[in-house]
Formats: structure tokens, C-alpha cells, sequence
């Protein structure tokens, strides 16, 4: 399925940032339009190695803007939208829910109906050539709220969500399917486990680990630590979204997951014995764990059966844990030495 003008929305955030460049280079041919709003979350030095590549533009704007999306749906006559621009930060949602209801459900909501009135004549009538046009949504495992110390997420596991922010995606998964089964639209989405890697925003839990600990800070870490999520390398996941973006069943869910499950004090543990090595000081960064009062409605444990994208699609994981963690920690060290 190949695609000429792909509307990217949120490619200033976390993955976006790291998928853009990955598709421009993999794609040549394709023109890329990043739809990003640069709330704190989003950077442009993320994208600045892409500035002036002669396939990328960049919009800065909101998904709620119903006619900012409608001219870019004009201006540039998008076969494909690439959605992962979200709020995606738990205990923000937890402080501040009413950003995250407006822009992860109508925002999605937004751009799901200017697509399908640009693409469709009526329910399931495509435009001529806009058949194999495609809606692709980015979502979570948090969806389907928590697991015991047992079983693994699958694609038809039922929803559970226990954050607003989780109540939010789940709400825009629902949304995307419905235009999927109402009006046939080529929707396609994917559920992602907690990613990690280069250019996420300080506020989560890998940068911060390694932030606070070359600063000397203590090193928060809520209830006591034993929390368990699915690891997947952030380039992982964006040759996976790659993958069912082209290859993917229209209407169908993908499960992408890393296979690397950690508990948050495990995470924290390796991240501080691995700076013990890189940047050593008098006592080991360990020394900086420090317990915090549990975030409310903490769930216990995620991990993602990715069997089906791995089975029809061909996907597997490049990195474990130990290489990607060691990338991560690299490029941090980089980046809080230069700032």
C-alpha cells in the first residue's frame, strides 16, 4: 500500500519524533505533514534533524481545529493520517483530566470526520481513488487497565481503563472503530507497551531515573517500586507501526509489545549500576532510590501478548532490555551534559 502525502499529527512528541525521521528515510518518495500544537511535550529541536528535508513540513496547530484540519485536508490532499498526537501523562491526567478528554477523544474524533468527508461519498462509498486511503491511531495497553502477576494483553482483551488518561484513549480507540463499522472506513489501530528510548520528555520515568541521578537529586520512585511494565524500545515500535500502517488488516488492532518486563525499582537498580560504570562518583547512585507516596489507581502490572503482529506481520523486536536501556542511557548522558 503505498502512500504519497501522510498527515502526521503530535511528530514533535516522544515517538512521533523518532518515527518521522525513520519513514522519511525508509520512504523517500513520501511527503510528510507534522501536525504538532507544542504543548511542553513537544520540542521542534526533537525534529530538527528533518528541518530541511525536502519531503517534511511542519504545521504548528491543534487536532481540536476543526478548520485548521480541513485546510491541511485542502492544501494538501492527505492519503494517510498517522495519529499519535496525545496527552499521554498519567498523573497529569490525574491533576488536569478535562485537557485530556478534549484533546484525545475530540481531537481523534476531529480528525477521524475530516478524513472520512475528504475520502468518502457515503457510508462505506470511497471517493474515486481514495480506497486504499488509511486512518492509523496510536494507543496503549493502558486500555485494558491491569494485570495480576499472570497473563499477557490480547487484542480482544475487554477495555478496563483505571486514569483518565487511559478512560481518554479507550474512548478514542471506541471512536476509531465505530467509524471503522459504521461508515467502513480504512481505520487500523495500534496498542503499544510503555516505550523508552531517545527524545522522551524529561517528566517520565527512564529520563528522570537518570536525570535526578547525575544531579545528585533523589530518585522518586512511587509505592514500593515492584509496578511491572512491558519495555519496547521506541525504534521498535515505530518499525511495528511501519509494518501494520502498510500491511495491517483494515479494521484490525495490533498488540506491540517489547517482552521486557521490569519493575520500576528493577528499572531504576540497572539505570543507577550502569552510571556506577559510566560516570562514576564516591557512592553508587543507588544510594538516590528514594519512595514516594503511590500515584492513585496505580495499576500493577501491563505486559502485551504480541503474537498477533509477530504471527501475520513478520514483526519482531530488534533490541532486548540491556541493549536498548544502554542506548537510552547514552543519549541521555549526551543530552543533560549539554544543557
Amino acid at each position: 500500500m503505498k502512500h504519497n502525502t501522510i498527515l502526521i499529527t503530535g511528530g514533535a512528541g516522544f515517538i512521533g519524533s523518532n518515527f518521522i525521521p525513520f519513514f522519511l528515510e525508509t520512504y523517500t518518495s513520501t511527503k510528510i505533514v507534522n501536525l504538532d500544537k507544542l504543548t511542553y511535550a513537544g520540542d521542534l529541536s526533537n525534529v530538527e534533524e528533518i528541518d530541511s528535508h525536502s519531503n517534511y513540513t511542519f504545521v504548528e496547530g491543534d487536532i481540536c481545529n476543526r478548520a485548521l484540519v480541513e485546510k491541511l485536508f485542502v492544501t494538501y490532499n492527505f492519503d494517510a493520517v498517522i495519529h499519535f498526537a496525545a496527552e499521554s501523562h498519567v498523573d497529569n491526567s490525574i491533576k488536569q483530566p478535562d485537557e485530556f478528554i478534549k484533546t484525545n477523544i475530540f481531537g481523534t474524533f476531529n480528525l477521524l470526520d475530516v478524513a472520512k468527508n475528504a475520502w468518502m461519498e457515503n457510508a462505506h462509498i470511497f471517493k474515486k481513488g481514495c480506497e486504499s486511503h488509511r486512518f492509523h491511531h496510536i494507543s496503549t495497553d493502558e486500555v485494558y487497565g491491569s494485570l495480576g502477576q499472570s497473563g499477557l494483553f490480547l487484542e480482544d482483551t475487554p477495555y478496563a481503563p483505571n486514569s483518565p488518561y487511559s478512560a481518554s484513549k479507550a474512548s478514542s480507540d471506541f471512536i476509531v472503530r465505530s467509524y471503522f463499522h459504521t461508515y467502513g472506513m480504512n481505520v487500523i489501530t495500534t496498542n503499544c507497551s510503555n516505550n523508552y528510548g531517545p527524545k522522551q520528555h524529561s517528566e517520565k520515568l527512564i529520563p528522570t531515573i537518570i536525570r535526578k541521578a547525575i544531579s545528585g537529586e533523589q530518585i522518586p520512585i512511587y509505592g514500593d517500586g515492584k509496578n511491572i511494565r512491558d519495555w519496547l524500545y521506541v525504534l521498535d515500535h515505530c518499525k511495528g507501526i511501519d509494518l501494520v500502517f502498510r500491511n495491517g488488516k483494515k479494521g484490525e488492532t495490533y498488540n506491540i509489545g517489547g517482552c521486557n518486563e521490569r519493575a520500576n525499582l528493577d528499572i531504576a537498580n540497572t539505570i543507577c549500576a550502569s552510571l556506577d560504570i559510566l560516570k562514576p562518583k564516591e557512592e553508587s547512585y543507588k544510594k538516590q532510590i528514594h519512595f514516594v507516596t503511590d500515584r492513585p489507581g496505580h495499576d500493577f502490572r501491563y505486559a502485551i501478548d504480541a503474537s498477533k503482529i509477530e504471527g501475520e506481520l513478520g514483526w519482531k523486536a530488534d533490541e532486548n532490555f540491556e541493549s536498548g536501556i544502554k542506548k537510552t542511557i547514552d543519549w541521555y548522558l549526551k543530552k543533560y551534559s549539554n544543557t
